[in-house]
């Protein structure tokens, strides 16, 4: 990546500016780890592993909340991505209260929505025991009335992302991620209900939206001051949405299948035994998804520039998403057992250890699928995405019903890995055909990722853990030797090395 100022805002896709902004980005993601890897061991013994159980499933509605924003959220931070890059800044107001106000609507008629199904949610699809019913419901029916500050988040998030502002976008996404794990955790002292966590999680995503909106009165020229609504700019913005509301729509519901299955199919226990080290090994993805932040907008401003711009970028990406992964997938698969054990306890690793090593060769293979998604939607065809998505999901609930019920929450896992390696197959390849020149750095990568699922495999089948740790300090040396001596360009060690150093400073 090279700094190309001699076009309006190309200093936005600059690779010293990307490169601070993934920083800022991965410390925003990561941080609420420190919160969670603490938080969630107190939470199941205080709570038990049937409301846990719940606790978790709200996590993901309130997660997936997003999807009744028909797309556009995504849709805009592409449109003002592209006013930057032609330097039209005049339209950037309009078109964000626009979308505030077209947001806020949608959010009300979801919310009602979602209030309306809680019922048949709480007492028909899940099997909620009985006596936790009533507080299940009941915090179902707190997330829903959150559901318009959630959804108009991600506008005031993707405003502020268009302009690179990673360095506020990441304190609030650390704000937003540990209170949704310190939240519940605080009232507990208090109350054990699942509506009293309900209520902290909601309060946290309204504090956190009022910054969020201060931040973009502060940092968008004109915003405070050209307060119009323009409805021709609907248009434009459901002309794009339309397809990113399929995408929204079946994406989360493909990832988070498999709990409701699991709960629908076994009890909420099992849920518990599944989600909460699947939120862990997810976490993982926090590498590709502060990298894929920063270049979806510089994904638009280049392409309407430079689109050699665009493929130095996609293949820039796609090499630091696979480098930053492998170690950390490696590591995981390897000590399993042995870090469940630690973390949860006996039972849960016993439980859930071959669960733990699928999905974290699962989210090597997501991991690396974000690029080519982000590029497909970020260059304007998110339709293809979403007929990827809907052509996968009647497969894949085929596939989650047969190994669920044969291998339990493990098939499960399974289901979840073989899916997103095809997905991530298929959109790579989705990808060249897009930007043809990055066409043999796509192959290359292929091949990197079918050794790089065979080590996993090895890792996995090892059995003592000096075993396993001579060959997780094998593969690793080896692996680090090999991308800094062949991999690395040499302008990649400078940014590694010297400019990753003070980026932070810089800012």
């Amino acid at each position: 990546m090279t700094d190309l100022a001699l076009k309006p805002n190309l200093h936005l896709v600059s690779g010293h500016l990307l490169a601070r902004n993934v920083i800022w980005n991965l410390l925003g993601t990561a941080a609420p780890l420190a919160v969670a890897i603490p938080a969630v061991p107190i939470l199941i013994h205080t709570m038990g592993a049937d409301r846990f159980g719940v606790l978790t499933l709200c996590w993901v509605l309130i997660g997936y909340f997003s999807l009744f924003d028909l797309g556009l959220g995504r849709a805009l931070t592409r449109l003002l991505a592209e006013k930057l890059g032609t330097g039209e800044h005049r339209d950037i107001p309009s078109l964000i209260w626009t979308a505030l106000l077209a947001m806020s609507i949608l959010g009300c008629v979801g919310a009602a929505v979602f209030a309306g199904c809680a019922s048949w949610m709480v007492r028909g699809l899940l099997r909620v025991p009985a006596q936790i019913q009533s507080e299940t419901l009941h915090a179902f029916f707190v997330l829903s009335a959150a559901l318009p500050i959630v959804i108009t988040s991600t506008a005031l998030r993707g405003s502020l992302e268009a302009y690179q502002r990673f360095r506020e976008v990441s304190g609030l996404r650390a704000l937003l991620g540990i209170s949704t794990f310190a939240s519940p955790l605080l009232v507990m002292p208090f109350s054990h209900s699942l509506l009293s966590a309900a209520a902290a999680l909601a309060t946290g995503r309204v504090l956190v939206w009022i910054v969020n909106l201060v931040l973009c009165l502060i940092y968008i020229p004109g915003l405070n001051r050209q307060c119009r609504v323009r409805f021709d700019v609907l248009v434009a913005l459901a002309r794009y949405g339309s397809w990113m509301t399929i995408s929204n729509i079946v994406s989360p519901m493909l990832t988070y299948l498999d709990r409701f299955a699991i709960g629908a199919m076994m009890s909420v226990a099992a849920v518990a035994y599944y989600a909460t080290p699947f939120e862990f090994v997810t976490k993982v993805v926090v590498i590709p998804g502060a990298m894929i932040a920063v270049l979806f907008p510089a994904f638009s401003t280049s392409f309407v520039q430079d689109r050699n711009s665009t493929t130095r970028l996609f293949e820039s990406g796609t090499k630091f998403v696979f480098l930053a992964l492998f170690p950390c997938v490696l590591v995981i698969v390897a000590l399993a057992h042995q870090g469940l054990n630690i973390w949860l306890g006996a039972e849960f690793a016993k439980t859930s250890t071959v669960v733990v090593q699928w999905l974290a060769a699962g989210v090597f293979m997501n991991g690396l699928a974000q690029v080519p998604f982000a590029q497909v939607q970020a260059v304007g065809r998110p339709d293809l995405a979403a007929k990827l998505n809907l052509a996968e999901m009647p497969l894949y609930g085929v596939l989650l019903w047969f190994l669920l019920g044969h291998f339990g929450i493990a098939g499960a896992a399974i289901a979840w890995t073989i899916r997103v390696s095809i997905d991530c197959i298929l959109l790579f390849l989705i990808a060249g055909k897009l930007l043809p020149h990055s066409a043999p750095g796509i192959r290359r990568l292929l091949l990197s990722c079918t050794a790089a699922m065979f080590t996993l495999l090895l890792s996995a089948l090892l059995g003592p853990l000096s075993v396993k740790l001579i060959f997780v300090l094998i593969v690793g040396g080896a692996f680090l030797l090999a991308t800094w001596r062949v991999v690395l360009t040499p302008q990649e060690k400078s940014l590694v090395w010297g400019r990753g150093r003070s980026s932070l400073a810089a800012s």
